[in-house]
């Protein structure tokens, strides 16, 4: 039996009629960029976040450069981060010309560790942006708490979390800004690219749309270099069809990790993921812990399991970087971790029949890799 990692079909066979439906209505209406449909999207999103303010942009990527770009964060500046995560984080930092200052993680959650943060403070700390990796969220009290000490801006990366919460509230909207992607595979996605910006405030909302727009909030006229960021009306209308769906869908897959947590209970070698106290995953990506992770994957890819590594290089040792010279060991934890991760099928409409497959291939593979080392 083959199974992938995700598959979209499923998702759009349960609401194909809608988005169709609501694609057609924006082509026959010939408004095609930053229409009705944005409008909308963004109102209805700041209900379902109960946040203030949404900006719809072209990607997650835009929205963690035009987060930095909003809070005149640039040349000179640091921002701390974490290395185990898409490259997207730390190039956000970097396109603006700042330098990315990368802590380690805590190894249950995979995110940031909150608690070693303060000692990479320096006098050109400007924010902090932590990552809700996975659909997890971050420790956000501690990291609010360090940030108000600090005076630091706090970005939240929910790029793979649209939904999950901390202490019940929404994460994207317990820092200053929150980033979100929609990409196809994200919990929320559309059929193309597609981002957002969330905040509270209106003056960082009122740069950023004016930043999304090539600098200016007036047509031609142009107060600053900004980009082209604009959703296109056929991916907001793709989202607005979706929304009323994302907690369902989470719900799902929140039983879908449960269920795995079952199937791997008795298996000693396969550590499951955890959840902080006081959160909601989301569970954008299932990730499990094994030991010769690289042998077993290549197994189950022979046997038809879509398995995948999110990271297996940890971004303080891409060549991207090479030039702040970090070097390997500056971050134990988290090297040892890209060494051992492996996320399996994970999708709403994933079948237990389909689960039970995996959950037994990766056991039998797990066992068989790990007798071969023995031997």
């Amino acid at each position: 039996m083959k199974i992938p990692i995700i598959n979209s079909k499923r998702q759009y066979e349960t609401i194909a009629q809608k988005a169709e439906a609501a694609v057609l209505d924006v082509m026959r209406s010939g408004s095609y960029i930053l229409g009705a449909n944005n409008k909308e999207f963004e109102k209805e999103i700041c209900d379902y976040l109960d946040v203030k303010h949404a900006v719809t942009l072209n990607s997650g990527t835009d929205a963690l450069h035009l987060a930095l770009r909003a809070l005149d964060i640039g040349e000179g500046d640091e921002v701390i981060s974490t290395a185990f995560t898409f490259v997207a984080t730390s190039e956000s930092i970097g396109i603006v010309g700042a330098k990315p200052v990368f802590v380690d993680i805590d190894p249950d959650t995979f995110n940031i560790d909150a608690a070693k943060i303060e000692a990479a403070i320096t006098p050109k700390t400007k924010a902090i942006i932590p990552v809700h990796l996975y659909g997890q969220p971050c420790d956000m009290d501690v990291i609010i708490d360090i940030a108000k000490r600090h005076n630091l801006f706090v970005i939240e990366d929910a790029c793979q979390a649209i939904g999950a919460e901390y202490k019940g509230k929404k994460v994207g909207t317990i820092g200053d800004i929150g980033c979100f992607s929609f990409y196809p595979t994200k919990n929320l996605g559309t059929m193309g690219d597609g981002g957002l910006l969330t905040t509270n405030s209106q003056y960082i909302k009122d740069r950023v749309v004016a930043l999304r727009n090539h600098g200016g909030a007036i047509r031609y006229h142009h107060d600053e270099i900004g980009v082209n960021s604009r959703l296109d009306e056929i991916q907001a209308a793709i989202l607005r069809v979706k929304l009323p769906y994302v907690d369902s869908w989470n719900k799902a897959r929140r039983e879908h990790a449960a269920y795995y947590n079952e199937l791997f209970s008795k298996c000693d070698l396969i550590e499951t993921p955890k959840e902080l106290d006081n959160t909601y995953c989301v569970y954008h990506q299932y990730t499990v812990k094994i030991p010769n992770r690289d042998k077993v994957h290549q197994m189950l890819a022979d046997k038809g399991i879509g398995a995948m590594i999110y990271y297996p290089i940890p971004l303080h040792l891409q060549k991207v970087h090479a030039k702040y010279n970090f070097k390997e060991g500056m971050l134990p934890i988290t090297e040892k971790n890209t060494k051992l991760v492996l996320s399996l099928p994970m999708f709403a409409e994933i079948t237990k029949e389909e689960q039970q497959e995996v959950a037994k291939t990766l056991i039998e593979c797990v066992e068989k890799a790990n007798s071969a080392v023995a031997v």
